[in-house]
């Protein structure tokens, strides 16, 4: 998330040298939304029944209790429901962190503090200490997942000021004004249920936690079994009020997205997602949904959508010119996929913000441009003279243009039909491609892929798409062992820090990281280094649409599509508010109907 410390007015805050005094948040781009006596999130039922029991899909396979190391494929929610975090970013104020294991906060220009809660407590009675915050983020630094030293690279140390009382210092040429509110999130681990194990092994080893669930049992690759703690010492803060209603979680595991329909129609889950088009439109047709036994409901969000894609590896030789990359976008006829698979239900994505409000559009103009200007002679001239657009399949003629453009900048990048086959002229390489995918979608994928191969074909290039099992898919793409890929990343409403992991040059050697696509662009990291520390929210925007620009014209993905909706099928059991606010299917925030 991008972080500037805009805190609100009536709480003081004094800088180098000065005592900070205590926050009741850590804000940015104005006043909190909460402020005050508040007593829980507006999108939350502060009185919502406790109680239940509900059974969810989770997908893949699981070795490991642990997200935030390099090797294993972690349980589903085993961090996310057993840790709490320092603070709470809420869905409708997500600039903003509200206390939670820290009761409040403390910000100058050398360093956050946080103010430990006397209430909280490990699920094992201990309480939190600055000793546990500490070994946690060491063990993130030091153990972690590559990505972690990247994150929070701008942390010069940690301290000790009390039991209690932890600061977390910044180098001192560090600009990055999101730090504080990153340093937030951290999940807070117990050191003495440390004490003899190795945090970087894989181990399926419930941890002690001080979320609101606790792991009751689990049986690798088969299910896990959430049961909620009746003493989590947080229950009754403002900013988990209303949250994690049920009484116990399972969660059983399914090889394919699709077999779980089947699972809800015979009541063995309770709820299920749905990402295939197709089967929201025709595949509930029964007297389950129509008799509201089932209910099909589409939640409106605003978050920055998902950025799904086929994505290249920029390290293959064969991808090294734009050109090439380009070509095979052009082969890529969404619009009938989107009329004849997707039932015209999603949207194109056309950013690698789409849906946030910071897309580059049209031609750089205003503060945008005035950043670009500095790296003219390192940019190429389209980044000022074309504007960024996908390729467009209107009718049978545009097909055939498209397809000729696409042979077009080939033939700029050294290539040409040799007995039939689109051949590098330099090294007498047939063009070959390798797409692979993940076989939790199911067949999904493999609708969309044979028009699009078919279109590569038309145009000499040989392609081959391969459904992978999720760990052989995940081990392929740690050790960037890939042509193409299906991809997706988590775009965050405010882009920052993290942006660095996704694209920057410092990541792409590193096996395991998020930069997949193996990115290695100067002019990108300066905008990275440019966004993460602008100083006024409307140069902020114009490096992210800078950012977005330069990324987009560099042609090293091929965008898919978003909902605008999610798509959630469930049992008649179930409540949850209504509200205007599109803050998505937060299930946390359910409860089971009384009656039932």
């Amino acid at each position: 998330m991008k972080i500037k410390s805009f805190l609100f007015v009536n709480l003081l805050l004094i800088f180098a040298g000065v005592k900070a005094f205590a926050l009741e948040s850590i804000a940015l781009y104005g006043n909190p939304k909460y402020q005050g006596n508040w007593s829980s999130f507006e999108y939350a039922n502060p009185d919502a029944p406790k109680g239940g029991r509900v059974v969810l899909p989770a997908y893949g396979t699981f070795d490991n209790f642990n997200p935030f190391i390099f090797k294993g494929i972690a349980a589903t929610q085993a961090a996310e429901l057993t840790l709490d975090s320092l603070a709470y970013v809420p869905a409708d104020d997500i600039s903003v962190a509200y206390p939670l294991l820290a009761k409040s906060f403390e910000l100058t220009k050398d360093y956050v503090g946080f103010f430990l809660d006397e209430r909280a407590k490990f699920s094992n009675g201990e309480p939190v200490l600055a000793d546990d915050v500490i070994f946690s983020f060491n063990s993130l630094i030091e153990k972690g997942a590559p990505l972690y030293k990247i994150y929070y690279a701008d942390v010069k140390k940690v301290e000790k000021m009390g039991d209690r009382h932890v600061r977390f210092w910044f180098n001192p040429d560090s600009q990055n004004k999101e730090l504080p509110l990153i340093i937030s999130q951290i999940k807070i681990f117990s050191q003495k249920d440390w004490n003899d194990y190795d945090f970087a092994a894989p181990a399926l080893r419930p941890f002690v936690g001080s979320g609101p669930y606790i792991l009751k049992d689990f049986s690798p690759n088969n299910y896990l079994i959430f049961k909620r703690n009746p003493n989590y010492w947080a229950k009754d803060i403002p900013s988990r009020r209303g949250f994690y209603n049920f009484d116990e979680i399972r969660y059983d595991y399914y090889q394919d997205t699709t077999v779980t329909l089947q699972a809800l129609f015979a009541g063995n889950i309770d709820l299920r997602e749905e990402y295939i088009a197709k089967i929201w439109v025709t595949g509930y047709d029964n007297e389950l949904v129509a008799n509201s036994q089932i209910i099909k409901e589409d939640i409106k969000h605003n978050n920055t959508a998902r950025l799904q894609n086929f994505g290249f590896n920029l390290r293959r030789e064969k991808f090294a010119d734009k050109r090439v990359r380009e070509a095979i976008d052009w082969a890529f006829n969404y619009e009938w996929a989107g009329e004849n698979l997707f039932y015209n239900q999603y949207q194109r994505l056309f950013s690698y913000f789409s849906n946030s409000g910071m897309e580059a559009k049209g031609l750089p103009q205003g503060r945008e441009l005035e950043i670009l200007e500095k790296y003219r002679n390192e940019l190429p001239a389209t980044v000022f003279e074309k504007a960024p657009q996908n390729p467009v399949y209107k009718d049978i003629k545009s097909s055939r243009d498209n397809l000729r453009h696409a042979v077009w900048l080939l033939n700029q990048a050294g290539y040409d039909f040799i007995d039939g086959k689109m051949t590098n002229l330099a090294t007498r390489e047939p063009l070959k491609i390798e797409i692979l995918g993940n076989a939790a979608n199911g067949s999904s994928f493999t609708r969309v892929m044979l028009p699009f191969i078919n279109n590569l074909a038309k145009i000499g290039i040989e392609a081959k798409f391969r459904n992978l099992e999720v760990n052989v898919f995940k081990n392929r793409l740690d050790n960037f062992d890939f042509d193409m890929a299906i991809l997706s990343f988590p775009i965050s409403s405010l882009p920052g820090n993290e942006q660095k992991e996704f694209w920057g040059s410092q990541s792409a050697d590193i096996k395991g990281s998020s930069n997949l696509l193996g990115i290695k662009n100067p002019v990108i990291d300066k905008l990275l280094n440019g966004l993460i520390s602008a100083q006024e929210k409307q140069d902020y925007i114009a490096h992210v649409q800078a950012l977005d620009r330069v990324l987009l014209d560099g042609h090293y993905m091929i965008m898919q599509w978003y909902s605008p909706v999610e798509r959630i099928a469930y049992r008649n059991r179930f409540e949850h508010l209504k509200t205007e606010l599109k803050t998505g299917f937060l299930f946390d925030t359910w409860w089971i109907k009384e009656d039932k």
